[in-house]
């Protein structure tokens, strides 16, 4: 007796990404067993054709920045990955080469990241495409880094470079230029998750989160938060060098770049007295930070300041689906 189309499906290209606890995703659920004194971490995303990822892009990256930004989830709360529940609703007549490129990119991350499919749902839709994955992971208790906590006074950081992914959108767009390596589409494609800085800073850092609909907006949940205020100072704020070039003398760009989203850094405040350790946290975990700003008393606000001290005025905050 031959298996239904779907679960054909399954066995073809998911099953090779089942790892111990999927139970060769032949049953109805996973059964796992948490690390010794650690605690449970869950995180879901989701990711709309047409609103997260272009219908072009190739499914090889699809299935990565899946993956990834969900693991920017379990960076910004310190924790290590363990495992992922991943829901497909794929267009009807979606070709199957495209469902084997999109498990080849899931299976390059797990490798990558050491972590595999534990179990899910596939069913199909007229359209658009939707993808959602909910991600598990492990932290020390004590260990978890939160929203909650920054106080006035406390410096803020963040990792990488910020404005990629927004820029990397409009150039897939055709809106602006790249560079020759074509940086910054491939940073809108594929953000890197900072696992091991979340975990390097997790004690030492007051509060995080990572940076998904924009700088500003996501500082501002920071904020709230704390029940605080926050000024950055936009010259701090790090570029990549094909940003720069882009943004330079352009006050719309700018304004893409801090309020953009697509980021997947992590942003995170911190007493100062606490600079030198988060440096060598940085250092070690071979990711880059820069202080952008601190937090003051006040109403839960985002003040943006340009190089000579006055404020910059932004149309919008960042992202928002609704």
């Amino acid at each position: 007796m031959s298996l239904p189309a779907e679960f054909a499906l399954i066995a073809r290209h998911f099953r090779p990404l089942a790892g111990e606890g999927a139970l060769d995703l032949a049953d109805d659920a996973a059964v796992l067993d948490l690390p010794a004194g650690r605690r449970l971490v869950i995180a879901a995303d989701a990711m709309v054709e047409g609103v997260h990822y272009l219908p072009d892009d190739p499914p090889e990256t699809i299935g990565r920045k899946l993956l990834r930004v969900n693991l920017s989830d379990l960076a910004a709360m310190g924790a290590a990955p363990l495992g992922y529940l991943m829901t497909t609703v794929l267009s009807r007549g979606t070709p199957d080469d495209w469902i084997a490129g999109f498990a080849r990119g899931l299976a390059e991350d797990q490798r990558a990241f050491a972590l595999t499919v534990l179990g899910g749902d596939t069913a199909a839709t007229p359209g658009p495409t939707c993808l959602s994955l909910t991600i598990l992971g492990t932290v020390a208790p004590g260990a978890v880094l939160t929203r909650a906590g920054a106080r006035p006074g406390d410096e803020i950081w963040v990792s990488g470079t910020i404005g990629d992914g927004a820029l990397g959108l409009k150039v897939l767009r055709g809106e602006v230029p790249d560079d020759a390596s074509g940086h910054l589409a491939r940073r809108y494609r594929l953000p890197e998750p900072r696992l091991a800085l979340g975990q390097a800073i997790a004690g030492l850092a007051s509060a995080g989160m990572d940076v998904s609909d924009g700088l500003v907006q996501d500082l501002g949940h920071l904020c709230r938060a704390a029940g605080c205020a926050a000024v950055i100072d936009a010259v701090s704020v790090p570029l990549s060098d094909a940003a720069r070039h882009l943004v330079t003398g352009d006050g719309a760009l700018l304004a893409s770049v801090l309020t953009g989203g697509d980021d997947y850094e992590l942003l995170f405040a911190a007493v100062p007295d606490a600079a030198p350790a988060l440096r060598a946290a940085a250092l070690r975990a071979g990711t880059p930070i820069t202080r952008i700003g601190r937090m003051v008393e006040g109403g839960p606000a985002v003040r943006v300041m340009d190089g000579k001290g006055a404020p910059i005025v932004l149309a919008r905050e960042g992202w928002s689906h609704f």
